[in-house]
């Protein structure tokens, strides 16, 4: 199988969010980045689809601060291939994110083979509703699933599990080449050590390319950003049952609830 893994970086929600001067950007001074979960699940689904069904995997991902370490590691992983799209893409929409993608795995005007599949995340934080892979699907004129936790390959037929709200799930047939959006692999990502990175490092190389850059008005534009602001505290009632209970009815009834 052809398996093909799009990854981006998103910024790290963790570290403290400042907004730049300017007002519409986030303050690459202490901005962080780091390959959301969906996204680690993606490779980890492709990675194990090799193993059962044989095949190369590739891992491409856009330029991105900290993207070369995300690539050499995919490779230790057991990547075949490790590709960095060269360009200025930090403020990329997801539809102009799918465009770039598509530029590169349609270079040329070639076809994807018959026996590919490409794998991203289903959401991340800059992109909760899952845009780019719907979109990456559409340009390629490929079939979409999203939202996926298990996939099983037979001949040029694929059979997916996908999750839906309430804990349902279902299960879709389709044929290759397609796109699917991975939520989670059927195994926790693989843990590669520190020192097999660094020796993938000192053996290995990440293939560098460029390709057209999307339309401007693909490009987010962003009036101003704003800080959430504090607001009142949150009350603790203490007490027995009843008490609380009591303090209540007390607060709905002084809000004119009950």
């Amino acid at each position: 199988m052809n398996l093909i893994v799009c990854l981006r970086m998103v910024p790290d929600t963790v570290e403290e969010l400042e907004i730049a001067a300017d007002q519409k950007s986030l303050d690459a001074e202490v901005l962080r980045y780091r390959l959301s979960d969906p996204d680690e699940h993606a490779l980890e689904q492709a990675l194990l689809l090799k193993e059962k069904q044989g095949g190369t995997v590739t891992a491409i991902a856009l330029e991105m601060p900290e993207i070369d370490d995300v690539l050499f590691t995919a490779l230790a992983k057991g990547a075949d291939r490790a590709v960095k799209i060269a360009g200025d893409w930090a403020r990329l929409s997801s539809t102009a994110t799918a465009r770039v993608f598509r530029e590169y795995l349609m270079g040329g005007g070639q076809n994807l083979a018959a026996d590919s599949l490409v794998l991203l995340r289903s959401q991340a934080s800059d992109e909760l509703a899952g845009e780019v892979g719907v979109c990456l699907a559409e340009n390629l004129g490929l079939p979409y699933v999203g939202v996926v936790t298990g996939v099983k390959v037979a001949g040029a037929t694929l059979e997916v599990i996908k999750e839906f709200s309430g804990g349902l799930r279902g299960e879709f047939t389709l044929g290759l080449p397609a796109v699917l959006g991975i939520q989670s692999a059927e195994k926790p990502p693989r843990y590669v050590p520190i020192a097999k990175v660094r020796a993938v490092m000192k053996s290995a190389r990440i293939e560098t390319v460029e390709v057209p850059a999307p339309e401007q008005a693909s490009v987010e534009m962003v009036d101003r950003l704003y800080k959430p602001e504090a607001a009142g505290r949150a009350r603790m009632l203490e007490g027995t049952p009843e008490s609380v209970a009591d303090q209540i009815l007390e607060i709905l009834s002084q809000q004119s609830l009950v």
